[in-house]
């Protein structure tokens, strides 16, 4: 009965995260659908108010399984050719640190979450008191990669301390994201200094962001 009560508690919270999220839309704006659990509940309530009562919104997707949701609901999607910026991109976290520190891509959607929240003028992170970690690293740090330069990454990955292992489905065959990439879970390392171990990582496709600056990342893991 307590395990019970336990994720209904949890369920809860992530239900007034995201309802707290959906208030900050507004008609004709231009939004970011993230990913994971509590975003994902995000676009269901955003739906319904596009759906029943007519929101008028647009929307670029960090998913395809993202946008398959929004359209169900009847969110028009348009692209960065016809909008270059979004007002609002709201998405989740799988650790959450001191200062804002976060842990993304868990999920295997990382690259498509850094260009969206890159193009973004207000980047909100929804997620409940269960993300929050006094030190990142302890859910493994995902890294995208090109499969010709796994071999090369994991071998700088290792360099830095970090134990990477190829990401696998339920079937053992290899996970590969939207584009075709592999997903380096990178475990074995608690993360002291989000900062610079960002600046050493970024170029690689990490799944460490900073902490959203002037509407955008800037500073360290997310």
């Amino acid at each position: 009965m307590a395990t019970h009560r336990k994720a209904d508690d949890h369920s809860g919270l992530k239900l007034r995260a995201a309802q707290r999220a959906l208030e900050l839309v507004e008609p004709g704006m231009t939004l970011g659908l993230g990913s994971g659990s509590t975003a994902t509940l995000w676009i269901k309530l955003l739906g319904e108010r596009v759906r029943d009562q007519g929101l008028a919104i647009r929307a670029i997707a960090s998913s395809e399984d993202s946008e398959r949701l929004g359209r169900s609901y009847g969110i028009p999607f348009v692209n960065f050719e016809e909008h270059r910026s979004l007002d609002l991109t709201v998405d989740g976290a799988d650790e959450i640190a001191p200062k804002l520190a976060l842990i993304k891509g868990g999920g295997g959607k990382l690259l498509r979450e850094k260009i969206v929240a890159s193009a973004s003028k207000r980047f909100v992170i929804v997620a409940d008191e269960s993300k929050q970690v006094e030190k990142l690293g302890r859910f493994p740090l995902p890294v995208e990669v090109i499969p010709m330069a796994a071999p090369l990454v994991s071998d700088s990955l290792r360099k830095l301390g970090f134990t990477p292992t190829i990401r696998v489905n339920r079937d053992r065959t290899r996970y590969v994201t939207d584009e075709g990439n592999l997903i380096l879970d990178c475990s074995g390392l608690l993360i002291e200094n989000p900062e610079s171990r960002y600046d050493r990582l970024h170029h690689r496709g990490s799944g460490t962001w900073p902490l959203p600056e002037h509407g955008r990342p800037g500073s360290d893991c997310g």
